[in-house]
């Protein structure tokens, strides 16, 4: 009996089982052919640092794809125009940094609700009204950069995001960064709360559980997994600060998708937008949200890129929207909708992460690191389909 419940439990969540399994994979196989250094701990943070913007856009296309397989292709050239925003008025017209990073955000807040209205009550099809999104704020973006790049931002605007936190402790002796590794205990305390209040929610709504050994055994390899991952930060540098910026939106997000009545009408849209409606759903108005959403995070990852960058460019984004619609394809979102997490979406991104680390590392052309990737996602989603072809047989 226990062992059906099990297995019936594994075939609910088998993609993201089978994603976080594959990370694994992968992170051990770059590890062996890189002789080690994949996992330096300088490498560690970079790893972070790089893929950062990924994470943030993953986060808010997880939602826009759980409303029924809707996407943004803006994106990329949303993170380009707000860059460009910030730049003009920080480095060109010499703003204060708060005021500047202000305006900026408020800026997203338009843009997504400027598409949001278009999707959700012009009932323009996302595809198109992303698209022509695309077009229009990379045009924009070089009307205000006039081609050129801005650049240096002031240090205040870099250290936001494009630094490291210190060690607020900083024993004499002690080669290891304190702070980090504090922070990694914060973090298992949470992980184990969220994971002991979810258990309980099942089991209250009748949701089968695993067993407790079961349990308490992926409490320990999860919480063993997050103390040697701030361990491995606190030998080089610290925490990154995006790293702060990217656990908070985790957390955040998690919270809206799994315990608002909010993050349940997302989930109902993409699931069955009838019977939604039928329940006194207003997908009109979970549509606007989303994309609004959306607009803030990528600009959220505008000013995130052109600190890392140092600068704003015209050419920044590229390509951006096919690695966060990547990386929730390849962490378990369905290509129909009503159907992800917001950590799978991480674990995805961490998979494209991983890849493009290691083959760089290896000295894989730009050319093969894109065909691999694509491979990967074009399985990920073959994954899907042939898995809900086997439910309904």
């Amino acid at each position: 009996m226990e062992k059906t419940k099990i297995g019936n439990i594994f075939k609910s969540n088998i993609r993201q089982y089978a994603m976080i399994i594959a990370l694994i994979v992968i992170i051990v196989f770059f590890q062996i052919l890189t002789k080690g250094v994949l996992l330096y701990p300088q490498n560690v943070a970079n790893l972070i640092m790089q893929n950062g913007y990924v994470i943030i856009l993953a986060i808010g296309m997880l939602l826009c794809i759980l409303t029924g397989g809707n996407i943004d292709l803006s994106v990329g050239s949303v993170v380009a125009f707000t860059g460009a925003i910030a730049g003009s008025l920080i480095i060109g017209m010499k703003m204060d940094v708060w005021l500047g990073v202000l305006i900026t955000i408020i800026a997203g807040f338009a843009i997504g609700a400027w598409q949001g209205f278009w999707i959700a009550y012009v009932r323009v099809p996302a595809f198109i009204a992303t698209l022509a999104g695309m077009l229009m704020f990379r045009g924009l973006t070089n009307a205000i950069l006039k081609g050129l790049t801005l650049a240096p931002f002031p240090d205040n605007y870099l250290r936001l995001t494009g630094g490291f936190t210190g060690d607020i402790f900083n024993f004499p002796g002690i080669n290891l960064n304190i702070t980090a590794i504090a922070t990694g205990v914060i973090a298992i305390i949470l992980y184990i709360i969220f994971a002991i209040r979810g258990r309980l929610n099942k089991r209250k709504y009748k949701f089968e559980v695993i067993s407790f050994p079961l349990f308490l055994l992926q409490i320990l390899l999860i919480s063993g997994v997050i103390l040697l991952f701030f361990y491995w930060l606190s030998r080089y540098k610290g925490m990154p600060t995006v790293l702060l910026l990217i656990g908070f939106l985790i957390l955040a997000y998690t919270f809206i998708t799994q315990n608002t009545v909010l993050g349940r009408y997302i989930y109902a849209k993409g699931g069955n937008e009838m019977a939604a409606r039928l329940s006194g759903i207003d997908p009109q108005k979970v549509m606007f949200f989303v994309y609004m959403n959306m607009g803030v995070l990528a600009t959220i990852t505008g000013i995130v890129f052109s600190a890392r960058l140092n600068a704003a460019s015209p050419v920044a984004g590229n390509m951006f929207e096919l690695d966060a619609i990547g990386a929730c394809f390849i962490g378990g979102a369905s290509a129909s909708g009503g159907v992800g997490t917001i950590i799978g979406a991480v674990i995805g991104a961490l998979v494209m992460g991983v890849l493009n680390n290691g083959m760089s590392i290896m000295g894989v052309g730009t050319e093969w690191q894109s065909v691999i990737k694509g491979l990967v996602l074009l399985v990920a989603v073959a994954f899907d389909v042939f898995s809900k072809s086997r439910s309904r047989t």
